[in-house]
């Protein structure tokens, strides 16, 4: 696949650079390359991370970061299967457990939630760092909707993380992943507070909390271009109108 003139490889993490020091330079390069390109084009063309990660795949599997990012580009295209295959080949390789929520999210994926709520008790959960156990709550809360349990994903997302006043990277995540799960459950009111909650810590716009709360308000919004594009079309008919006229 092509790679743009101003991708040089230098772009990546210094841990990856690290770990691609045992490759040989040409070759490090170009999975360098590519590695920056499935982390350029993750979240908007998540088709093309993939392909990109296939090459990286293809010119150093037995790279850790390598198969993480292979793991990442085929979770984001929904491909779950092959992204925990990818995501357990690199935890065997550096023996870290930050993957543990993502594989559970795969499990989920795949149709097993029973599967990722058993992984959320397993001793792996304590040895995350804190982002790392709020990401395996809310795994463990989506498994516990998947299994129907609405009210007991409730239960799963309370915690001194939800309720504290500090913001994290996560923070709005949880609060709007609590908001949701209350809305499950009918208790409205209180979705529409936690929603709110969500928006103020939501300082990158990772979640469509301003949305879902003009949702419950009412709010209804309207595509300012179409409006502007229907007195020209009254001012169009009323022309045709008198040109009819004219010619009569």
């Amino acid at each position: 696949m092509p790679i743009p003139e101003d991708v040089t490889g230098e772009e990546i993490d210094k841990d990856v650079r690290q770990e691609l020091l045992s490759l040989p330079k040409t070759l490090a390069d170009d999975v360098a390359k590519n590695l920056v390109m499935v982390a350029k084009l993750l979240d908007e063309e998540p088709e093309k991370a993939y392909g990109y990660s296939r090459v990286a795949l293809r010119l150093a599997s037995r790279v850790a970061a390598v198969r993480e990012a292979a793991g990442f580009a085929a979770y984001a295209v929904g491909k779950y299967s092959e992204a925990l295959a990818e995501f357990r080949a690199a935890r065997r390789m550096t023996g870290s457990v930050e993957l543990w929520p993502v594989m559970a999210d795969c499990e989920r994926g795949l149709g097993r939630p029973e599967k990722a709520m058993a992984m959320a008790g397993e001793p792996e959960v304590q040895k995350l760092d804190k982002a790392g156990q709020v990401e395996m709550r809310l795994v463990a809360a989506g498994a516990r909707r998947d299994m129907g349990q609405a009210d007991a994903a409730v239960v799963t997302l309370q915690s001194p993380e939800l309720a504290s006043s500090a913001v994290h990277p996560w923070t709005a995540r949880l609060r709007y992943a609590y908001a949701d799960a209350l809305l499950a459950v009918g208790r409205e009111d209180e979705a529409r507070d936690w929603f709110a909650r969500a928006l103020e810590a939501d300082q990158g716009g990772t979640t469509d909390a301003s949305d879902r709360l003009a949702e419950l308000d009412g709010v209804e919004f309207t595509d300012a271009l179409e409006e502007a594009d229907e007195p020209d079309a009254a001012e169009d008919d009323g022309a045709q109108g008198e040109a009819g006229s004219a010619q009569d």
